[in-house]
């Protein structure tokens, strides 16, 4: 991998990340519009570390006061009911169908789940699934001429129950094209939460997976002869770098506007990549990274 290819593929990391857009069907589709090697479930793992990393400094003062009171919960049976604290194992339990899935379809993730036809088919079906859920989501915000506005959930609603739900949604972004956060956001508009309560659980649902996933592909990583760790570490660090600036926008964008722009984004790029597929244009199938 040339360092170009780590800077362009960091920011796509970066940029697409923490948008309902699945950041790894666009590094996926970068490297084939532009006739590079598949950057692999390895390196989407490695520089997702970056863009957690964006969001633990972003939301950092919630994660200290989580953090505090779930340790403190340990001892004082007084602070299992403070609200931070169900938050932390509520975190905890819905991160384990991820890890779960993760582990028993690994090698299906590294393979036959990148196939382009499967990416644009996940693009096309959870574009619209998203589109649906924003729409109740507005329906409810708006009221309507006989109906009146209708209150949404806040996170202090979240039981376990919900929390395992939103870990379902999680795993399904183990298939290209599905996106972390527009799966958990639309699975929250679904259960009724407000779109940044959605959000902001989704966010911090994704620290423990994202980072654990990481972790594991680092590891695996090091002791591997076919990876360039100096382009690998850039493109991290540039995924970083863009996406605590895409985070500081989104929570900004989703409090007053639709979700509609990405849903008919989403389906016009499948439709694109099929149809490119269909006429030989772009080959289904990954070229191997030589690292």
């Amino acid at each position: 991998m040339s360092w170009f290819e780590s800077l362009i593929l960091g920011l796509v990391q970066g940029l697409t990340e923490f948008l309902p857009v699945s950041s790894s069907a666009h590094l996926r589709l970068t490297a084939a519009f532009s006739g590079w090697h598949d950057p692999g479930a390895a390196f989407t793992a490695i520089t997702q570390i970056g863009t957690e990393a964006a969001v633990l400094i972003y939301f950092r003062k919630d994660i200290g006061r989580i953090l505090t009171a779930w340790t403190r919960s340990f001892t004082n049976k007084e602070m299992r009911r403070d609200p931070d604290a169900r938050m932390g194992w509520l975190v905890i339990i819905g991160s384990i169908p991820i890890g779960v899935l993760g582990l028993t379809l690994k090698d299906q993730i590294e393979g036959p789940f990148r196939d382009l036809r499967i990416t644009a088919t996940m693009l096309i079906v959870v574009g619209v699934i998203i589109g649906v859920a924003d729409r109740m989501a507005a329906r409810d915000e708006q009221g309507g001429r006989h109906r009146a506005p209708k209150r949404r959930k806040d996170l202090d609603s979240l039981g376990v129950r919900d929390g395992l739900i939103y870990g379902l949604c999680q795993a399904m972004a183990l298939i290209p094209g599905v996106s972390r956060s527009g799966a958990t956001i639309s699975g929250g508009l679904f259960m009724g939460y407000r779109r940044e309560a959605a959000a902001r659980y989704s966010f911090l649902l994704a620290i423990p997976a994202v980072l654990a996933s990481g972790l594991f592909e680092l590891k695996d990583a090091m002791e591997s002869d076919h990876v360039s760790w100096g382009p690998t570490l850039f493109a991290t660090v540039i995924a970083f770098a863009s996406g605590y600036a895409v985070i500081a926008w989104f929570m900004k964008f989703i409090s007053t506007k639709s979700f509609m722009p990405f849903v008919w984004y989403r389906i016009a790029l499948g439709i694109l990549i099929i149809a490119l597929v269909a006429a030989g244009v772009l080959s289904p199938h990954a070229a191997e990274s030589a690292g």
